[in-house]
């Protein structure tokens, strides 16, 4: 099982810690892409900083992050699992896992990251703001880079286990599953229900979907398809229904702890 994650937009930007390595990141295939985008992005925050603000999508207060993404290849890196932060990440809480869950986490969860493509939970990255919205002059959309080569490497990471796709629409356009690996690629969409009517809330999505992914590495489930990650999230206390490669999940409150 392989379990895919959004990345965050605000991110820990760490304040020591080794300049970026491409070498030490996992998915060493896709490194040239991630040398065209480093490069290009760069370059764009060396420019006029309103520009590159208004073209990165970042509000007023935010020319701190062009000023770091100007120098990215000399920021201090941190693990993936703390740089990256938010209501999704908060209720994971990787650092407060246990050792068993931690190790499980560094092979069976990958952040899909316009910048980087995947990382692993313990691959060092800097803080960044790179959004999958984002088009870069001459390099085009995030999804016409990565398109090409992230394909292959989630095929290559999954095998022939499940895929947990948890990602946002945005970073799902980087490359949406095909043929044998979508009918193993399982989405997970959160309904609250309240007084027996349901509705997709935010952030009982992300919180939820947090919470998924803390229980599934807390209990060392390895589901091979869609009905068995249905069952083993069943099995964790979860309201679960299954449409297709589809699960709904029906909270009506998010758990804490």
């Amino acid at each position: 099982m392989l379990i895919v994650l959004p990345p965050s937009e605000g991110k820990t930007v760490p304040t020591s810690g080794a300049p970026l390595d491409l070498d030490v990141l996992g998915s060493p295939a896709l490194n040239p892409t991630r040398r065209q985008l480093i490069g290009a992005l760069q370059r764009v925050c060396r420019g006029r900083t309103d520009r590159a603000m208004d073209r990165l999508g970042l509000g007023a207060t935010q020319a701190d992050a062009v000023e770091r993404n100007a120098t990215l290849e000399e920021q201090p890196c941190g693990r993936a699992d703390e740089v990256y932060t938010g209501v999704l990440y908060a209720a994971w809480d990787p650092a407060r896992r246990s050792e068993a869950a931690r190790q499980r986490a560094e092979t069976s969860v990958a952040v899909c990251s316009a910048l980087f493509g995947l990382v692993r939970p313990g691959d060092p990255i800097p803080a960044y703001r790179l959004s999958a919205s984002v088009t870069l002059p001459r390099l085009g959309t995030m999804a016409s880079r990565w398109r090409p080569v992230l394909g292959p490497e989630l095929e290559r990471r999954v095998g022939d286990g499940l895929l947990v796709d948890l990602r946002s629409g945005a970073y799902v356009a980087l490359h949406k599953p095909t043929g044998d690996l979508a009918a193993r690629t399982a989405t997970v969409r959160v309904l609250s229900e309240r007084d027996g009517t349901r509705t997709v809330v935010s952030h009982f999505n992300k919180a939820t979907k947090g919470h998924l992914v803390r229980a599934l590495l807390e209990d060392g489930a390895d589901p091979a398809s869609p009905a068995e990650l249905a069952t083993a999230l069943r099995d964790l206390g979860w309201t679960v229904e299954q449409d297709g490669t589809r699960l709904d999940v029906v909270v009506t409150d998010v758990p804490h702890g």
